[in-house]
């Protein structure tokens, strides 16, 4: 019996055409000559007995046998990165990928800072870093999506199998934008005639999806809210009049120095922070890197 196996090159192959739309553009990404690629097409279309692309116009474009392919094959190819990945750990203890979660609040010049002194000493260690709000950084150290989560606000998730180290307390202050509404409204630049209850609150997404999420910050009695997606939409909506929020201090100076910004007479929420990472992980570049973060000024 034949078997129609698809090589990781030809999947490699069909990935570079696709991405880059065209023969000769994959072939200059792949270093290879644009007729090795239309060579390897035809093969694997005479091994398997259908067509994987057709022309339409200059472009080539996918048939739907050569769609399921592909999206497929890109799976198969990400299985076998991370079983690559895996064995060069085995062999090191190295791990030559980490995926870091830093807290939308975090100082973010000095976390790039201490990341750019581990790039430095370990610079074939890859990197991935994203953006997590409150309990989505926890989400994402449980469900493996992250290595190490920095700056994540506290209590910390009991029984998850977590080291956490405390990084202090988060200086976070309750601000309105000079041209918010009620500002104008009592000319003033003091708080003392605004209508605290009736403030629409500015809340960054909780970047959980499967747990329970939360917000931080003012307990006001209405339910004006307006949701934003990353901390700088949430600080340009602020500006711009559009409600109140707790901001990190260091990310508002300049704003606040300007008057275009001002505090406001609310007790602010200023929870711990945490470094953490899961017990498990014992790679050699996760402990490295993560003794940096906890020996950092911040």
């Amino acid at each position: 019996m034949s078997r129609n196996l698809i090589s990781l090159d030809a999947m490699e192959l069909l990935d570079a055409i696709d991405r880059r739309g065209s023969f000769a553009k994959a072939a200059e990404e792949l270093n290879k000559a644009t007729s090795a690629l239309s060579y390897g097409v035809q093969k694997l279309e005479g091994q398997l007995g259908l067509t994987i692309f057709v022309r339409q116009g200059r472009r080539s474009v996918l048939t739907p046998a050569g769609r399921l392919i592909l999206e497929e094959g890109r799976m198969i190819l990400l299985a076998a990165e991370r079983v690559a990945d895996k064995a060069k750990e085995l062999a090191t203890g190295w791990e030559p990928h980490l995926s870091v979660g830093v807290e939308w609040m975090l100082d973010q010049q000095i976390f790039f800072d201490v990341l750019a002194s581990f790039q430095n000493q370990h610079p074939d260690v890859e990197i991935d870093v994203c953006e997590t709000v409150l309990n989505g950084g926890w989400e994402a150290l449980e469900h493996h999506r992250i290595d190490l989560l920095v700056g994540a606000p506290g209590p910390v998730p009991p029984h998850k199998g977590f080291r956490a180290i405390s990084m202090g307390t988060a200086d976070l202050i309750p601000v309105i934008s000079v041209r918010h509404p009620q500002v104008l409204a009592t000319k003033s630049p003091l708080d003392a005639g605004i209508d605290l209850a009736s403030l629409r609150r500015v809340i960054t997404h909780d970047t959980s999806t499967t747990n329970v999420t939360r917000s931080e910050g003012f307990s006001l009695s209405n339910n004006h809210i307006l949701y934003v997606q990353t901390s700088e939409q949430k600080i340009v909506a602020i500006l711009s009049g559009l409600g109140v929020g707790h901001l990190p201090r260091h990310r508002i100076e300049k704003y606040l120095s300007s008057g275009q910004l001002i505090e406001l007479s609310i007790v602010p929420s200023n929870p711990d922070n945490y470094i953490a990472w899961g017990l498990t992980n014992k790679g050699k570049a996760l402990g490295a890197l993560s003794q940096l973060m906890v020996k950092a000024a911040w």
